[in-house]
């Protein structure tokens, strides 16, 4: 579990750090706003490529293989990261981590689901949310702390350490729990896999980098990820034994975890993308001071993420999820009110509001989906939970990026005076209210649906009789 956490926490922190770091790059070599966050749609896209194919892996190679083997891109990726001198081998550092990312989550997902029974997973699950939701909080702000003192280069000089430490840990440690049945590779299935969820995620990242849902690019990208994805699925079900195995939708639970996950994480990343933006650009804070704003928020979602697992295993999910999809509704709705007059306590009590919601509902619709699953399907389910994560973040970004720059243009297009800049702190805050407003129909959308949501019911004696043979 520490190793595991600890790998996980850099993945994460990975994934959100450098975001805060780009204006500094575009600097230092000369790149443009859409090259420079390749730096950020390259790693999802590779998330979006690999972890599909990790349910495959999961069970071609043992516990220990594919944990060395992810720590060993995330390692090297990482140093020459810390290393770089050139955009062209950040980005190759990016995507290495990425390769490292991808493979530990469902690795992580599928291990505990194994080595813990039932009844004890929310606990641990718990303790993994901590990881999954502090990770990214915590990304900003330490990277706006090593920007300010020291360079860009620092965030991965952080990790580096870290991942080290949790490989030793691992190798001392790590035992090989899962089974390995060596299922067909099937090289149409993979091909079909890449093509569809790369193609949606780097459509709907470069919509939301370029604010522009007419281009050419995205439209194709889209189209071919979605047509693809269709011949996917249809070619699983005719398969003896399927790349991915789309019998987990047959579970009720599952389906309903997993559309409360992939709403869930629209609302995170918009809201963590949209809500930095609005403090740098109307009202005017450095990253670092941002960063301090959203700290509150990720320590007590981070706080509360094993305190939830520990009520998740006494009441089930149906007393957390719905009142906190509420609470994230309500949070959004007065997010939506913000502007340049809000006072900075207000944001921060609105933010650790909106992550005392969020923490009431990934962990504990993730965990209960998962344990409907019998035990041969849980590398499939987590690698269908993962990577429905990764296509929900490039969907709410892209959506929200777009919306709110639609509402800067809108209001910029009746101003008298478009080139003051208080006219132009105000409409970045009439754009971002509208964002708000997006993510806030995404929650309702999200609090119609767990409604149905139920606690599943799995016998401690036979599940631990099965896990101990």
């Amino acid at each position: 579990m520490v190793a595991l956490c600890t790998a996980g926490f850099i993945g994460l922190f990975s994934e959100t750090a450098l975001n805060i770091a780009l204006s500094d790059l575009m600097k230092t070599f000369e790149l443009s706003a859409a090259t420079a966050q390749w730096l950020t749609t390259g790693y999802l896209l590779t998330l979006g490529i690999l972890v599909p194919v990790s349910g495959l892996l999961l069970q071609w190679f043992t516990t220990r293989q594919l944990f060395i083997s992810a720590l060993a891109f995330a390692i090297a990726g990482t140093l020459l990261g810390a290393l770089s001198f050139s955009f062209e081998l950040l980005m190759v550092s990016r995507v290495l981590q990425a390769i490292g990312t991808g493979l530990l989550l469902p690795l992580m997902f599928n291990t505990i689901l194994i080595i813990f029974p039932p009844h004890k997973r929310g606990a641990a699950m718990g303790i993994v949310g901590l990881v999954i939701m502090f990770a990214p909080a915590a990304g900003p702000m330490l990277a706006g702390l090593m920007i300010e003192f020291l360079s860009w280069h620092y965030i991965f000089w952080f990790s580096l350490p870290l991942l080290i430490l949790s490989l030793f840990c691992g190798i001392r440690y790590m035992q090989n729990v899962s089974a390995i049945t060596k299922p067909g590779i099937d090289l149409l299935s993979i091909a079909l896999s890449t093509a569809g969820f790369g193609g949606i995620v780097f459509g709907f990242s470069h919509a939301g980098e370029s604010g522009g849902w007419s281009s050419m690019l995205v439209i194709v990208s889209i189209a071919v990820g979605a047509v693809s994805l269709v011949l996917f699925c249809l070619r699983q079900n005719v398969m003896k034994q399927p790349m991915l195995n789309l019998r987990v939708f047959q579970y009720p639970m599952f389906t309903v975890g997993l559309v409360m996950v992939f709403l869930c994480f629209m609302v995170i990343l918009s809201s963590m993308l949209v809500l930095p933006l609005f403090l740098q650009n109307a009202m005017a804070m450095s990253a670092m001071t941002a960063g301090l704003v959203l700290l509150p928020g990720g320590v007590l979602n981070g706080i509360l993420s094993p305190i939830v697992g520990v009520l998740f295993d006494k009441f089930g999910p149906r007393w957390l999820v719905i009142p906190g999809l509420a609470l994230i509704a309500v949070v959004l709705w007065f997010f939506s009110g913000v502007t340049v007059a809000s006072s900075v306590g207000l944001i921060i009590v609105l933010h650790c509001c909106l992550m005392l919601g969020i923490s009431f509902v990934m962990m504990p619709s993730q965990t209960n989906g998962l344990n409907q699953l019998p035990k041969q399907l849980y590398p499939d389910g987590t690698a269908i939970m993962n990577t429905l994560q990764q296509i929900a973040g490039a969907i709410g970004t892209a959506v929200s990026v777009s919306v709110l720059s639609k509402g800067v243009d809108s209001y910029m297009s009746r101003s008298a005076a478009p080139t003051n800049p208080h006219e132009a702190a105000i409409a970045f805050s009439n754009g971002s209210q509208n964002a708000f407003v997006f993510a806030m129909l995404v929650a309702v959308i999200g609090f119609a649906i767990a409604l149905f949501i139920r606690r599943v019911k799995v016998a401690k004696g036979a599940e631990a009789a099965r896990s101990m043979h």
